[in-house]
């Protein structure tokens, strides 16, 4: 049994603590959030209320004996929490995006494999079951060549963020970082790093609100969009289209089914995945029994330090180049030039 202790106790930490209430082989112990009289509320209505809070990381150190560090805060503060979790040889579990620079990110994963650290980040795309199961079909061979993939991920804007610090380009560097990232990092996975990319994009006070590239790779044409400057009432979307020489996967979160698969000559049909088949969650304000991605990493996580294997998807260094990737699109896109990479 894992015990883990959550730095942030905002939207992401009260997912994570619920998550960790469904894991069998996982336990919240503590948590650590300067608004200790918010971070209990929340812990109460998450039917959790004797967690302690503790108003700093150094108090949860001395006071616990604890295996996992996970790190639920704004993006400005993962370099300095993921230091100290690592200083202190727990596992480190970190939020994307892992640090606001290459170098921050860099310096992290660094540090994490010199110290012998188990380290994986929250690129929960990675463990959503439909992007997994287009994952599984690519490597499969049985589509063919694939010919073209188009990725989106459009929502309102964020005013969830302690201190509205998503909308704050300083501490987030907008959605084309924080939010369309979770493309970038899949467009990785799926195909390696780009020789290069364009982008064009719109910008307001938040920074880059919405994006759009071009990745640059030897045969399939890849597209990805993601934005947050939709209206309040527009809620949130993401979806893919694989293109394939014998199928095209089709994938909306808004659709029922949301993934399916034509191929030559039979009719469109929902492709079957494995999803994340957790316990029915206690969340305050309403059931959420599918948590997807945000319960599939943790478990892997999880797994892996139970059974003393490496991490090897959302690993640190895949997450650095997914940052460097993001940040060459920021970059095209402010300079209106091709970034190569």
């Amino acid at each position: 049994m894992k015990k883990s202790v959550i730095v942030g106790m905002g939207f992401m930490g009260a997912m994570h603590a619920q998550i960790y209430a469904q894991l069998e082989n996982a336990t919240l112990v503590g948590v650590v959030d300067f608004k200790g009289a918010a971070a209990k509320e929340k812990l109460d209505g998450l039917g959790m209320p004797g967690v302690p809070v503790f108003a700093t990381v150094e108090e949860a150190f001395e006071a616990l004996d604890f295996d996992v560090l996970d790190i639920c805060l704004p993006t400005d503060l993962h370099l300095e929490f993921a230091l100290k979790g690592i200083a202190a040889g727990k596992a480190v579990f970190c939020e994307k995006p892992l640090a606001l620079s290459t170098e921050d990110a860099e310096r992290i994963s660094t540090a994490a494999a010199e110290a012998g650290v188990p380290f994986q980040v929250g690129q929960c795309i990675r463990f959503w079951p439909e992007y997994q199961a287009l994952r599984e079909f690519h490597a499969s061979g049985q589509g063919g060549k694939l010919l073209s993939l188009t990725m989106q991920r459009r929502s309102a804007r964020p005013t969830y963020a302690e201190g509205d610090w998503l909308n704050q380009e300083i501490r987030s560097k907008g959605a084309a970082f924080d939010l369309h990232i979770h493309d970038t990092d899949f467009v990785l996975a799926l195909l390696g790093e780009p020789r290069a990319v364009t982008s064009h994009g719109h910008f307001d006070a938040s920074g880059p609100s919405h994006i759009f590239t071009h990745y640059a790779y030897d045969g399939p044409v890849v597209y990805a969009e993601g934005g947050w400057n939709y209206p309040d009432t527009w809620g949130f979307q993401m979806a893919f289209q694989a293109l394939y020489e014998n199928a095209t996967i089709d994938y909306d979160s808004g659709a029922q089914p949301t993934l399916s698969i034509t191929v030559p000559g039979t009719p469109k049909a929902a492709l079957p995945f494995a999803s994340a088949g957790q316990r029915e969650s206690s969340f305050k304000g309403g059931n959420l029994s599918d948590l997807g991605g945000y319960y599939k990493e943790l478990e892997a996580f999880i797994h892996c330090l139970e059974n003393g294997s490496a991490i090897t998807d959302a690993t640190a260094g895949q997450a650095t180049a997914s940052v460097r990737v993001a940040l060459a699109e920021i970059e095209s896109a402010r300079s209106g030039q091709t970034v190569s990479l």
